[in-house]
């Protein structure tokens, strides 16, 4: 099993240094890595200095939202009155996504260090790594490193011998994209059926099984042993353009690239750079095209909009997109953007949970709009009744699902409409759709 590419010099590895070293998957061989000397740090610590740390370092999240991640452990109770969970959201679903995947497969110990630095900081005893049930390579990593880390006593009811229980457990999921929206994850967790919850009360309030809950993303947890072992102020100079998105940020790039992989650098870093630089560039005789930078749920960027934008949180919103998930798609002139699309929102539709009216037919007629242009069947009204059903779909529902393939059919029309029209107006129809 190998790692797809070699460290770029352009990289900032933080998270990925140890990436395609098969040693540092053990315990002895994470320690021998310093690994689990940050937790050790961290428990000599207070919690509220744990938590001001990371504040410190403007760590911000990682699966897609970017909220900061020191202040969403303070909306934790103070007091412990009732059992306080933590959630570690590995179920990543996200088409184009895949760094959490390789964050697991090659530093289960990072994942679980801070994990439990985490759990500290917000009087958690108990912690669900919840992971998506297809990463089976995964799931076997975590759990093997799981049980090292509690036979060496890191783990259980006197983690490290300082008299603190942190427990953790792993939960498999089923398949369900929608369990990785963080309210669907703890009704999955509970047994339920996995549907996202109205809010308030936010899970800080009431979470899993109706107790103060913190949930937070693989990446995020991972990069916060650094942050207590080089300090707060260390990963907030790590930053190329905004000062509000610092540290490093892990990349899936895929799609019509020859280099496709994993790649960290550091917020701020030109997506020109990583597309043509660090990812290969486009194949021989091919030209870029266009560019979904944040995971699908994101909208399109043109080759010129992609050419412009830095990959912070400030910089996607500046280019009318987001940082999202970090999934970047990459698509050469060969890609037919309509089928594209539709692929997109037929995943969407498949995905939802249908608890909401606007999404769960939102998503179906959208996908059958956009299937009946692909069978030479559209017509020009389908176009502006495409863009009056995703402005129906976006903010009208209990989660984010809708306005996830509402953003891809939205930008695509508006910045490819020429490629709708021609369908329309040929009659032209594809193969298989």
């Amino acid at each position: 099993m190998g790692y797809p590419h070699p460290t770029h010099p352009k990289e900032t590895p933080v998270l990925s240094r140890h990436f395609g070293d098969s040693d540092a998957r053990s315990f002895d061989g994470w320690k021998r890595r310093g690994g689990y000397a940050s937790l050790e740090k961290a428990l000599g610590m207070s919690r509220e200095q744990v938590t001001e740390e990371v504040k410190t370092s403007g760590l911000r999240g990682r699966g897609g939202a970017g909220f900061p991640c020191g202040l969403k452990w303070t909306f934790m109770p103070k007091q412990r009155t009732q059992p306080h969970y933590l959630c570690v959201n590995a179920d990543e679903s996200e088409p184009g996504t895949f760094k959490d995947r390789e964050i697991m497969r090659w530093t289960p110990h990072a994942v679980i260090e801070g994990a439990a630095i985490a759990a500290y900081a917000i009087q958690a005893e108990q912690t669900y790594v919840y992971i998506r049930g297809e990463f089976t390579e995964a799931i076997a990593i975590m759990q093997q490193a799981l049980d090292e880390a509690y036979i060496k006593g890191v783990l259980g009811i006197n983690a490290m011998g300082k008299g603190v229980r942190i427990d953790m457990t792993i939960h498999r999921g089923a398949g369900a994209y929608i369990c990785g929206e963080e309210t669907a994850l703890m009704n999955s967790i509970e047994g339920k059926r996995g549907n996202p919850r109205i809010r308030p009360p936010f899970p800080a309030a009431s979470g899993l099984f109706g107790c103060p809950t913190t949930i937070n993303n693989v990446e995020t947890l991972a990069a916060v042993p650094p942050i207590i072992e080089q300090g707060g102020a260390w990963y907030r100079a790590i930053c190329l353009s905004n000062p509000n998105s610092t540290g490093t940020k892990l990349f899936s790039v895929c799609g019509t690239v020859r280099s496709p992989g994993t790649y960290e650098v550091a917020m701020g870093f030109p997506l020109k750079d990583l597309v043509h630089d660090l990812a290969g560039g486009m194949r021989p005789g091919r030209r870029l095209k266009a560019v979904i930078p944040g995971g699908s749920s994101v909208p399109i960027l043109t080759a010129d909009e992609a050419e412009a934008t830095l990959l912070d949180y400030e910089g996607c919103v500046a280019r009318g997109t987001m940082l999202g998930s970090g999934g970047v798609i990459v698509m050469d002139d060969s890609v037919d953007m309509v089928y594209q699309i539709m692929r997109l929102a037929r995943f969407y539709a498949h995905e939802s949970c249908a608890q909401c009216t606007q999404c769960r037919e939102g998503t179906a007629w959208t996908t059958k709009i956009l299937q009946r242009i692909l069978h030479g069947q559209g017509k020009l009204e389908d176009l502006d009744l495409l863009l009056d059903l995703s402005e129906q779909m976006t903010g009208t529902t209990i989660c984010v699902l809708s306005d996830s393939c509402a953003a891809p059919v939205v930008s695509g029309i508006r910045k490819f409409r020429d490629e709708f029209e021609a369908y329309i107006d040929s009659g032209r129809a594809v193969a298989q759709v």
